[in-house]
């Protein structure tokens, strides 16, 4: 199948082990998803910390999405390098499914309210220091969620492409989306089929 400067074939640009790491680690927010009783999707931004390859969250443990994790622990976490000012930061996204888990306990809070009043103060010590007292109080928990599975767009790589500038070994496996799916969907539509 010729992908060169195909709109439609996306999963060619995935990222690396350390692409992922990398945006985990630089992107300041995320986007935290889960099921609600009734079925419904939902989908909260957050701040976050990439720790020894979990995401750690925190919000009210009376949030309706304190419950509904509890309830399900399957959810799924969105991180975009567009918010992020560090220009080592990968473009593109990456979202993973994972399974939450959740930490009450003085030692994970410390470590983490820690860690994540540094990033989102930018290494300013009263920022940080105001923020973790901020965090610190009675009603709130921490949630981790460990990655299961990744879908990621590596943008840079997609532009290269576009541009004629990426070589082909560079590129990441087809994935079935794009290279039985796509086909099924262009034959419902009367279109001929990709090669």
């Amino acid at each position: 199948m010729d992908t060169s400067h195909d709109h439609e074939v996306v999963s060619i640009y995935a990222y690396s082990d350390e692409q992922i790491d990398k945006l985990c680690t630089l992107a300041p927010e995320c986007c935290l998803m889960w099921g609600t009783k009734d079925g419904w999707p939902v989908g909260v931004i957050h701040a976050f910390v990439w720790h020894e390859g979990k995401i750690w969250i925190t919000f009210a443990s009376h949030r309706h999405r304190a419950s509904a994790i509890k309830r399900d622990p399957r959810v799924s976490v969105c991180i975009s390098g567009a918010p992020s000012n560090d220009p080592e930061c990968p473009g593109g996204a990456a979202t993973c499914k994972g399974r939450g888990e959740f930490f009450d306990d003085d030692e994970t809070k410390k470590w983490f309210y820690r860690a994540l009043a540094d990033k989102v103060s930018g290494g300013n010590k009263e920022g940080s220091d105001a923020f973790y007292s901020l965090l610190d109080s009675p009603l709130r928990t921490i949630l981790a969620v460990t990655p299961e599975k990744w879908i990621t767009y590596d943008g840079a790589k997609a532009g290269r492409d576009m541009a004629g500038q990426l070589p082909e070994d560079e590129k990441t496996p087809m994935l079935e989306s794009d290279r039985v799916r796509m086909n099924k969907e262009r034959e419902r539509r009367g279109l001929p089929p990709r090669d």
